[in-house]
Order: structure tokens, then C-alpha cells, then sequence
């Protein structure tokens, strides 16, 4: 029977890659601050709340044009999760950034969407999953860029996705923070997010840019590696989800992350395993992925979602 690897394993292969200088490709120094949040400007108007605790009551006032908006630190913090991952379900909003505290979670929520800044949707979900998802409008979006409130090159996204995408996506917050856990626990800081959305677009339109008389086989790699990434079948995979993050000597390391299914096609599953991509499933569709794999001889771990 095909062992089902828990997150544990996945740490002890993080502490592999401090040594060995690459999670999913090259290493680079990383700048110490390239990719830090930028903060609000404290010289900004703020309200602040009955209590000392001004991380818990005190409002940052941002103006815009035509209006003003009131938000407290956890709020922002809020705005800027659901930007980065297009969208977050509500349950494991609340339980992983707000510590459990669900009735927090829904005031500051009430709050942004009463403002016009996260917007709510209903999606058919898996049994044990929230419902509800949050999503960036488009004045939340404007927000965040106006004020510099996300980390350097860190992209966001606003907008409801189809149905189809939207069930897919709900669980890459929670393998987010999965992941990012062990990231902190090998000592590690995450410095970026990045959305299979993004390198899609960006890889789509350099190929598309190819002169006709050049090697398209060629420049296929040469993109590729660019983008520390690999060819298999002329094609170049895109994972689910990347996550960048500075190891404590300060090393930039990549760690490419996919969400199968078993719904997967054999050979979509077998090219995400050959381009390296660390796989997470749901634990009732290990049994199915692992024989797909294993059809094709590929010995790649499937991790538990």
C-alpha cells in the first residue's frame, strides 16, 4: 500500500534544500528588504478605538478621491491575504489568520464589504469546507495599490472566477499556510506568492513574442529556465502555486506547489510530476493518483492536503 506523506515529510525536505541551495531550481541572494510589506504612513488621520491595544481598535483613515475608508491593521491584513490569492474562504479565514476567532473575522469583514472592498460569493464546496468566499472588488484592489500596502512585485488579483476555478483556488490558502509554517519553523521568512495566473501570462506572452525563424525547442528551454522552470513534452508545467521564500542566510529559494486531483488526466498528473512540482491531495484521492503515477513509473511523493 502507497504511504500517504504527511507535512513533516515535506520539512525535512525544506531543511534539505537550506543545504542544498534550491528548492525547485536556483538560489539567489535576496535583497532584505526588496520584499517587505511597505507599511502605512503614520502621519495619516487615525481614530483610535476605547482601548489601548491600538493593533486591535485603532483606524488607519485612507482617502481617495471621492470617498474615505477606515480600516484597522487586521482588516488591511485581511485585504492584502485575498488580493494575493484571488480568493479565501471564510472558514479558513478565520481560523488560520484570525487564530480561530471567527467573530473578529466576521466584523472585519462586515466592515470591508460595508466599504466596497472584499466582496462575498457562495461556491459548491467539499463537505468539510466553507461555503462562502471572499473576493477583492475592484475599490479594494485601487486601495491596495494606491497606498503600497502588498510587498514588492507581489501581485493581486481582484474579481470572482468561474465556479469551476473557484473550488480549485479555495484550497490554496489553506496550502499556503501549510506550507508556509514549516517554512517559519526551518527559519525561513516568505517573501512572495505567486499564482499559476501570473506565470502563465507572463510565459504566454514572451512565447508568443518569438520571432518565427528562431528555435522555438530552444527558446521553449531558454524561457523555461528563465523562469526556473523545465520542459517536459514541449511543454513548460505551471504550478498551482509558487512560494518564495529567504532561508536565514539570507538565500532566496523557490518551492513550486500543485493541487491534484482526481480528476487529473494521467498524463497532465505525470508531466506536474516530472517538472518537479511538490504534489498535495486530498487524502481519498491519493489512492487513484498514486497508481497514475506509478502506471508511468514516476515515484514522485503526493503529499497530504
Amino acid at each position: 500500500m502507497s504511504r500517504v506523506y504527511d507535512i513533516s515529510d515535506f520539512a525535512a525536505l525544506l531543511e534539505k534544500y537550506g543545504d542544498s541551495g534550491s528548492a525547485r531550481g536556483r538560489s539567489e541572494k535576496a535583497g532584505r528588504e526588496e520584499n517587505w510589506p511597505r507599511r502605512p504612513d503614520h502621519r495619516r488621520n487615525q481614530e483610535v478605538g476605547p482601548s489601548q491595544n491600538r493593533n486591535d481598535h485603532s483606524r488607519t483613515i485612507y482617502r481617495a478621491r471621492d470617498r474615505e475608508y477606515s480600516l484597522r491593521e487586521s482588516e488591511v491584513r485581511t485585504l492584502v491575504d485575498v488580493g494575493k490569492f484571488r480568493m479565501v474562504p471564510a472558514d479558513d479565514l478565520a481560523r488560520l489568520a484570525y487564530g480561530g476567532d471567527r467573530g473578529r473575522m466576521e466584523s472585519d469583514v462586515r466592515n470591508l464589504c460595508r466599504q466596497g472592498l472584499v466582496e462575498q460569493h457562495s461556491i459548491e464546496g467539499h463537505e468539510s469546507y466553507s461555503k462562502q468566499v471572499l473576493s477583492l472588488s475592484r475599490e479594494g484592489h485601487r486601495l491596495l495599490t494606491r497606498e503600497n500596502l502588498v510587498a514588492h512585485r507581489q501581485a493581486i488579483y481582484h474579481g470572482f472566477v468561474k465556479a469551476k476555478e473557484a473550488r480549485h483556488d479555495a484550497d490554496l490558502y489553506r496550502l499556503y499556510h501549510k506550507v508556509a509554517k514549516e517554512i517559519d519553523r526551518v527559519g525561513g521568512t516568505v517573501r512572495r506568492v505567486v499564482l499559476d495566473y501570473e506565470l502563465k501570462q507572463e510565459l504566454y506572452k514572451k512565447l508568443s513574442r518569438i520571432p518565427p525563424d528562431k528555435d522555438l525547442s530552444y527558446e521553449r528551454i531558454r524561457l523555461a529556465s528563465e523562469y526556473d522552470l523545465k520542459v517536459v513534452n514541449d511543454k513548460i508545467p505551471i504550478p498551482d502555486l509558487r512560494i518564495e521564500y529567504e532561508d536565514d542566510c539570507r538565500d532566496l529559494h523557490r518551492l513550486d506547489l500543485e493541487i491534484a486531483t482526481r480528476d487529473y488526466r494521467p498524463q497532465g498528473l505525470g508531466e506536474k510530476a516530472k517538472a518537479g512540482f511538490h504534489l498535495f491531495a486530498r487524502q481519498q484521492d491519493h489512492p487513484k493518483l498514486r497508481r497514475v503515477l506509478d502506471t508511468q513509473e514516476i515515484s514522485a511523493r503526493i503529499f497530504a492536503l
